[in-house]
């Protein structure tokens, strides 16, 4: 047996990652998928007459061994990669598909499902029960089991193609972005440019063992380049860069993936009876159906479009004042964006960056916890990890059982992707009496300390910080009883519901006042400074809107309709983007192959939900502001209804019985000062 197809006998049953030889991955893979298949078999072959308990149940904690194994592995093919690793991911990647459809289409196990579900009104099931029923059903009936033999091995081989295609997708993206870079030896070059960012340079051209400065297109990197180099000519460059990713027609071009994906993802919704793919996703969300989200954006995009050309024409003439610039472009919207907004709040990241300290912001995000939820976070140094950078800790409760266990992974390198997001390596649920704790991880690539500053981070990377641990106490204060319910396993619309709320503890004085503490002085974060961030948090709020809705539009454009027809990947993205367009087009730019959230991840057809959780949270919050944002009994509510609920339940039910009514769009449009 593999160290990874067996109960981890280690502190907390945590994964157990020095032990893990790379070769281990494809034998455990292997291993992992016999005995989940063994244990689908037992189900089916059972002699006795299907019940809730030894089929749907059983079904539910089957293969849990399999579902640990690829936490582990496909959590490091992001965070911690290679080559070999992304190679094992092409290879038991079309396995893992293969085998959910050996589930999914197996007439014997869905006749046993389909028996349970038809008594079902007969059966008495508590409101966690009737929805794991519902969604196993759903599982067999959404994914082909009602199909004659010839559509279900026509779904098999789709299936088995677009997993292959999305890690391709992912991979060229991540080879694009490690294989440019910016080097620069003369110092003219880096006018305008913090300090910190600079330092960074300098480390990466000395750890390549070259001279001058290197700027990547990592985020760390790219971001301050773009908001502060004052060398317009190299800003487009990078800028080129950035937007060139995976469209270059070189071996990591991603056009044919693309569309490949897009008309793969039709003909399979077809195939299930839905019009399109869209159609097919949004059936389980709180959306429900493409032309609800169509009206939510278009009615967003009525009330945000007239604030951003009006925002667009004030940043246009302020360029045209200060530097003579005739037409705003792509490459100068935050270098102009960050100076006006200096002007007129005379604030900027490079003052605000010394009162976040990565160390006292991550604290403060505990503490926070600790004064909503009653938990405490315990660094411990004897649980193993992955990286040395990765930290380690135990969550407990008030009356200190273990809730769960916490890994934070926050700097660049090579072989981490770019970006932020939060995971779990264990999942939460109770088995025979047990609650199971979770082990839930937040990844993010923040500025790394240098030889004379600590990891210092500006504001935007404050919010993420707090946005990301959101979904980490989704994940860590799960409290289910099965392991398919738990945690963050919710619609796909409803889970940045957590993540945003918690962004909105960094704009009040009260929660700054934990955490915003000067690197060297210790002073606290100067009252003005804090006015200021909320004054500014609503800056161009019309363009930020604006952007948020192109995409959503981009991804129901390429999804919600036959892409079947669609040739030319630019000119397609070029007339989605009309409505919505500000800035000169870029002709060597297109957004599509590096849209990661919609080819890759989970995001297709979804991408919408991001505004339509900010509507969520900025109701929800709203209902702490009016009582205190550290209001125990608000905080009580959010926990035992939202996070500690994962998806038992239909997410308008809890969030009602939170909120006491459904959410209203106003409360975000005030906060974002459309209104």
């Amino acid at each position: 047996m593999s160290i990874l197809t067996q109960y981890f006998n280690t502190k907390h049953n945590t994964a157990p990652f020095s032990q893990i030889k790379i070769e281990d991955y494809v034998p455990a893979f292997q291993e992992g998928i016999a005995l989940a298949k063994a244990e689908i078999d037992a189900i089916v072959n059972n002699p006795d007459a299907p019940t809730f308990e030894n089929t749907i149940v059983a079904m539910d904690y089957s293969g849990d061994i399999l579902d640990r194994l690829s936490s582990v592995f496909f959590n490091l093919n992001s965070a911690e990669t290679n080559d070999e690793m992304q190679k094992i991911a092409q290879e038991v990647s079309p396995w893992l598909s293969e085998f959910g459809n050996d589930i999914r289409l197996n007439a014997d196990l869905f006749a046993r499902v389909k028996a349970v579900y038809d008594q079902k009104e007969r059966l008495n099931l508590n409101p966690e029960q009737t929805t794991l029923l519902d969604k196993k059903y759903k599982s067999f009936s959404r994914n082909g089991a009602n199909l004659p033999e010839d559509k279900k091995n026509q779904l098999r081989e789709i299936d088995k193609e677009l997993s292959k295609l999305s890690l391709q997708f992912g991979e060229n993206v991540l080879a694009e972005t490690n294989n440019f870079e910016l080097h620069l030896t003369d110092e003219k070059d880096l006018a305008g440019l913090p300090e910190g960012t600079i330092e960074a340079a300098r480390l990466l051209a000395k750890n390549q063992e070259k001279e001058g400065w290197i700027f990547t297109l990592d985020h760390p990197s790219y971001v301050p380049f773009l908001t502060y180099a004052d060398n317009r000519e190299l800003r487009k460059k990078m800028a080129i860069a950035f937007g060139a990713k995976a469209f270059q027609n070189n071996e990591f071009d991603n056009q044919e993936n693309v569309l490949k994906i897009a008309k793969l993802r039709f003909e399979r919704a077809n195939l299930l009876g839905y019009k399109t793919h869209a159609h097919f996703v949004l059936e389980e969300r709180m959306a429900e159906s493409p032309e609800k989200v169509f009206s939510f954006l278009n009615d967003l995009l009525a009330k945000a479009k007239p604030a951003a050309q009006k925002e667009f024409a004030e940043l246009t003439a302020f360029a045209k004042e200060l530097d003579g610039i005739e037409k705003l472009e792509k490459w100068d919207g935050a270098y102009y964006s960050e100076k006006l907004k200096q002007q007129l709040f005379n604030l900027d990241d490079e003052k605000l960056k010394p009162y976040f300290q990565l160390e006292k912001v991550l604290d403060g995000a505990f503490t926070v916890a600790k004064k909503l939820y009653g938990l405490t976070f315990t660094e411990v140094f004897d649980i193993d990890k992955y990286h040395e950078e990765v930290t380690t800790y135990e969550v407990r409760d008030a009356e200190n059982n273990l809730v769960s266990i916490f890994y934070a992974d926050f700097f660049p390198r090579k072989g981490k992707r770019n970006g932020a997001w939060m995971t779990s390596f264990k999942s939460q649920y109770v088995k025979d009496g047990v609650n199971e704790r979770p082990h839930i991880s937040n990844v993010c690539n923040f500025t790394k300390p240098t030889e004379t500053k600590p990891s210092l981070l500006t504001f935007n990377e404050v919010t993420t910080l707090f946005h990301e641990f959101g979904h980490g106490l989704h994940g860590m204060l799960a409290n289910t009883v099965y392991p398919s319910l738990s945690g963050t396993s919710v619609y796909w619309d409803f889970v940045e519901l957590p993540s945003q709320i918690m962004e909105n503890w960094c704009y009040e004085p009260e929660a700054l006042a934990l955490f915003a503490n000067h690197y060297e002085t210790g002073e606290i974060i100067p009252i003005e400074y804090v006015q200021k961030i909320k004054e500014s948090a609503s800056f161009q709020e019309g363009l930020a809107t604006l952007r948020q809705l192109s995409f959503g539009l981009l991804d129901m454009a390429w999804h919600g309709q036959d892409p079947t027809n669609i040739t030319d990947l630019k000119a397609f993205e070029t007339e989605q983007f009309a409505n919505t367009q500000l800035y000169p087009d870029v002709k060597e730019n297109a957004m599509s192959t590096a849209f990661s959230h919609i080819f890759q991840g989970g995001y297709s057809s979804g991408y919408y939900s991001y505004k339509w959780a900010e509507v969520l949270d900025a109701d929800a919050f709203e209902y702490f502001h009016e009582n205190g944002i550290f209001n125990e009994e608000i905080a009580k509510k959010f926990k035992d209804n939202v996070l500690s609920k994962g998806g038992t339940e239909h997410p308008m039910t809890l969030y009602k019985r939170f909120r006491g009514q459904e959410p209203k769009p106003e409360a975000l449009l005030k906060r974002a000062g459309l209104l």
